[in-house]
């Protein structure tokens, strides 16, 4: 129960790592409030919402505070990953604009409203911030996705720079950066092109992609108070992947 009481948000939570973590920190007792664009959400209260938008994003809060009367957690997990987000001599620019809005001007989005909610429980451990961002943050990416490795890139800087700015605070940012992990963004890429999602596969030591179980094991860590020194980090886990120079075939 190492979330016990505690209320947490995770976007991106009706699939892949966000309804995996969902049902994760729902079996460690917390309440958990899960948004997506579509209505199939995990979680006790399921929202529909458009974490581009900033209306929408300000009303989520205000919904969750009024029903549990805090928020504890942000797991800002929503993001997308195109097939036709490639090179950039490919990929168009209404193309990067959509993969920056849903990657990155969201986690900003719900850092700007969320946050507030978090300042507002008693110190000196007000509350925890999970921004996924991804191991294409810390070095390029084996198949070229121009937009989505720069919003990455984007999503783990602007949690180092918050984790700073609110660390007296009480409130932690932590940037999750799982390695490829097995969702159905990444079956879909196999079905569609297996050679270039084997290309992905060929530069993980442990010779598997993650599991949606593994990253969610990982977020459970970040948003329980077993992390209560780790701030403002690049929390990599990724089998290996950024550590390893050349993999045996």
């Amino acid at each position: 129960m190492r979330l016990a009481g505690k209320v947490c948000v995770i976007t991106g939570a009706a699939s892949g790592i966000g309804a995996e973590s969902a049902r994760l920190f729902a079996t460690e007792g917390a309440n958990v409030v899960g948004v997506d664009v579509n209505p199939d959400s995990e979680g006790e209260l399921s929202l529909v919402a458009d974490v581009t938008d900033e209306q929408q994003v300000e009303h989520l809060f205000a919904r969750v505070r009024e029903r549990f009367g805090r928020i504890d957690v942000l797991f800002n997990n929503a993001g997308i990953n195109p097939a036709d987000d490639a090179s950039v001599l490919d990929t168009s620019l209404e193309t990067w604009q959509r993969v920056q809005d849903v990657n990155l001007r969201s986690v900003f989005l719900c850092c700007k409203h969320g946050i507030p909610h978090l300042l507002e429980n008693d110190p000196p451990v007000r509350g925890s911030v999970i921004n996924t961002a991804s191991f294409v943050a810390t070095m390029g990416a084996a198949v070229s996705q121009i937009s989505y490795t720069a919003s990455k890139g984007g999503v783990l800087s602007m949690s180092r720079e918050l984790g700073i700015e609110f660390a007296r605070s009480g409130v932690r940012v932590n940037a999750l950066c799982p390695g490829p992990v097995n969702t159905p963004l990444l079956r879909e890429l196999f079905a569609k092109d297996p050679a270039r999602a084997a290309r992905r596969l060929v530069h993980v030591p442990m010779g598997r992609f993650a599991e949606p179980a593994e990253i969610a094991r990982a977020a459970l860590f970040l948003a329980s108070d077993d992390s209560t020194y780790v701030n403002a980090s690049n929390f990599l886990v990724d089998g290996g992947l950024s550590g390893a120079y050349l993999t045996p075939q």
